[in-house]
């Protein structure tokens, strides 16, 4: 991947639907050059889709952050318990008092509370805290 590619894929970034003719003359290509490196980018994994992104409040259900504090000696020990909960959208391990921040999409509170009391019920978990997201401003996925 050149630094065009790379250019191309930025601007696709911005605005995937931009047209080809408009990523062209951003990049300083032809529109044949860019749309035949567009082709190759896809066949090559490296654009693996479209996608519409919503803003939260615009979504069906209830998303939350968990912020988890466990006693286990290294956080993989853990983190199997959270691959068995199909609500679990992403994992991630932090610095600081908690240990691992587990961000959760559900269809309604009640399965939110259902997720939380399992998870109390877990030995290795000691502390969870519970931050309910109440609204989206920006998404640079």
């Amino acid at each position: 991947m050149d630094k065009f590619d790379q250019a191309i894929i930025a601007e696709l970034k911005k605005n995937a639907r931009a047209s080809v003719s408009f990523i062209a003359s951003q990049v300083n290509l032809s529109r044949s050059s860019v749309s035949e490196r567009i082709k190759k980018l896809e066949l090559n994994g490296f654009i693996r889709g479209y996608q519409v992104l919503l803003t939260e409040s615009q979504k069906e259900g209830v998303s939350v952050y968990f912020e988890i504090q466990h006693q286990c000696a290294r956080c993989a020990e853990v983190i199997p318990k959270f691959r068995n909960i199909p609500e679990v959208v992403t994992c991630h391990g932090i610095s600081g008092d908690m240990d691992l921040l587990v961000f959760v999409k559900a269809d309604s509170m009640r399965r939110i509370h259902e997720i939380r009391e399992s998870l109390d019920m877990m030995d290795d978990i000691v502390k969870i805290k519970t931050h309910v997201v109440m609204s989206e401003w920006i998404d640079n996925r």
